[in-house]
């Protein structure tokens, strides 16, 4: 028997096990008369391979490669975790891990620590960005054995054990020992909050995880005292997270009672969600920014803005993932997300893309929407007259794969060069400012006390571009004069956003590098035009 063979036997063994697992057990109650008989085939079969087989198999493993296979048969985004990876693939939705709180770059084979997470337990020691780590309980934690996970493995760990570490600060002799105390970690959904002008604030989310809902209300707190009157917030290549957050935080723009989502499956009845009152944005004008790394989740609350008239959607379209994937856990505690229902905007449309054709189609799919020209122009893009929906002020939206933007931005690549991609190829940007933080930090924290400070009279000047381009040079990315005359002001303001990061957050980065977002000025001007925010008077 071949392996394929093997694995299209277990492939329909697992169909069996699930059958007699009594947490989905109902879910198959309706099966036809004869599953009695099936059951006692494969069983019958299953022990016939046992007893005489000709070679010894790894059923365990050959299992979770038929469960795989199985899976990519239905849709692509009902999926197999196996019970080790299952607290890796919660993490970033569950929005915290346990461990010591340090963000961490390898550097020159040495653990580097790029910022303490703020009233992390390394935070309240008084670890600082800059320091090196040399040991982790007694051992070496340098030299070629260094990795990511190497790091990881000794670092984190269960909320209240010890881990002792041994670092070495620039400027302080010998090394400095703490004894840190595991606690759990948040990790931050939120990745910028700023005013883009006097009346315009900026949130930027990138995961709807279980803390999105409060670092949002945070956020929108925090914006309205620092006189914020209208809101961006940008959802690109934001891939979605629980959908029930997600319904919470579009309940923050729309007025009590308005539908914000269904869901409808085979075997899962309609189910409606709709606003409450609670919302903190519900007036004011609001501009949601997507584009082709948009899913999911994103979609949901843009498609809710859009279809209720709340705010405009400006990009280009989203990635189109309509599907509601449900945990059932396996009785050695691994989980299928099994996709159960589909989701459907409040005027009916199903963003979900097709993906008939298979799983390795449906994710070329965005390569496919580049080379037709999609990215760069909206003539491209053709929808049939059957996916036309109105919203209450009979604008048209569509149906049929993705969010449609209410305004197209196209890509812009005219800063773009083999000497600019060279150079992010390599991560010299960030080793170099690494290189510079670490000689200059405690300077720049005197001469720049505040983000505000910083902003208005830092400059990357000619000097430290030379140093740059020399650096890089060193790495064997030589100096291109074209290519600096095309991508150097787009070098420069990364290199002062990093620097940013690095003395202040990564909110930072995010405001200095704004000016050459083209897409986030163009959403500005669009907040601007009080004609497109007319139309959508009618409906609120």
């Amino acid at each position: 028997m071949s392996t394929l063979t093997r694995i299209r036997f277990l492939f329909l063994l697992t169909g069996l096990l699930l059958l007699l697992n009594p947490a989905v057990n109902n879910v198959f109650a309706q099966q036809r008369s004869d599953s009695k008989a099936t059951v006692q085939k494969f069983a019958s079969l299953l022990q016939m391979i046992n007893y005489y087989y000709v070679d010894s198999t790894n059923q365990a493993q050959l299992t979770e490669d038929a469960i795989v296979s199985m899976l990519k048969e239905l849709d692509p985004h009902s999926v197999y975790i196996s019970k080790d990876e299952i607290q890796r693939a919660n993490e970033p939705l569950q929005g915290n891990f346990e461990g010591v709180g340090i963000q961490f770059q390898i550097y020159h084979d040495t653990i580097l620590v790029v910022a303490a997470v703020p009233g992390g337990p390394s935070d309240k020691l008084g670890i600082l960005a800059g320091d090196k780590i040399i040991t982790i309980n007694g051992e070496d934690a340098f030299g070629t054995k260094v990795s990511n996970s190497f790091v990881m493995e000794r670092l984190r760990g269960a909320k209240g054990t010890k881990v002792k570490i041994e670092i070495f600060r620039r400027g302080t002799k010998g090394l400095i020992e703490y004894t840190i105390v595991r606690d759990k970690i948040p990790i931050n959904s939120i990745d910028a909050t700023y005013m883009l002008s006097e009346d315009i604030g900026y949130i930027k989310l990138t995961r709807f995880a279980r803390t999105s809902i409060s670092e949002m209300k945070e956020s929108i707190t925090m914006l309205k005292q620092q006189g914020m009157k209208n809101l961006v917030l940008d959802l690109r290549n934001n891939s979605g997270g629980f959908l029930d957050v997600a319904i919470d935080l579009s309940d923050e723009f729309l007025p009590s009672e308005k539908l914000i989502v269904y869901t409808q499956g085979l075997r899962s009845p309609r189910q409606d969600f709709k606003a409450t009152s609670r919302g903190g944005f519900e007036k004011g004008k609001l501009i949601l920014m997507v584009n082709e790394g948009s899913a999911s989740a994103s979609e949901i609350v843009a498609g809710a803005v859009q279809d209720w008239d709340r705010g405009l959607v400006v990009g280009r379209r989203s990635f189109g993932k309509g599907l509601v994937q449900r945990p059932f856990e396996l009785p050695d505690s691994s989980v299928v997300r099994l996709t159960t229902a589909r989701y459907y905007t409040p005027t009916g449309r199903c963003i979900q893309k097709s993906y008939e054709e298979g799983a390795d189609n449906y994710y070329d799919d965005l390569t496919k929407r580049f080379k037709h020209g999609e990215f760069v122009s909206a003539d491209s893009i053709r929808f049939p007259d059957s996916l036309k929906y109105y919203t209450p002020s009979k604008r048209v939206v569509y149906g049929g794969g993705g969010i449609m933007p209410d305004v197209f931005i196209p890509l812009d690549t005219t800063f773009s060069s083999k000497y600019y991609t060279d150079i992010l190829r390599k991560g010299l940007l960030n080793e170099f400012i690494i290189n510079y933080m670490e000689k200059n930090r405690d300077d720049l924290k005197v001469q720049y006390p505040d983000l505000a400070a910083f902003r208005k009279s830092f400059d990357v000047d000619e000097n430290l571009m030379n140093r740059f381009t020399e650096f890089a040079a060193s790495k064997e990315v030589p100096v291109d004069k074209d290519g600096l005359e095309k991508s150097g002001k787009e070098i420069k303001y990364v290199l002062k956003g990093l620097i940013a990061r690095n003395l202040f957050d990564v909110s930072a980065y995010f405001e200095m590098i704004s000016p050459i977002d083209h897409e986030l000025m163009r959403a500005i001007e669009v907040m601007h035009e009080d004609n497109l925010f007319r139309k959508l008077s009618i409906a609120m």
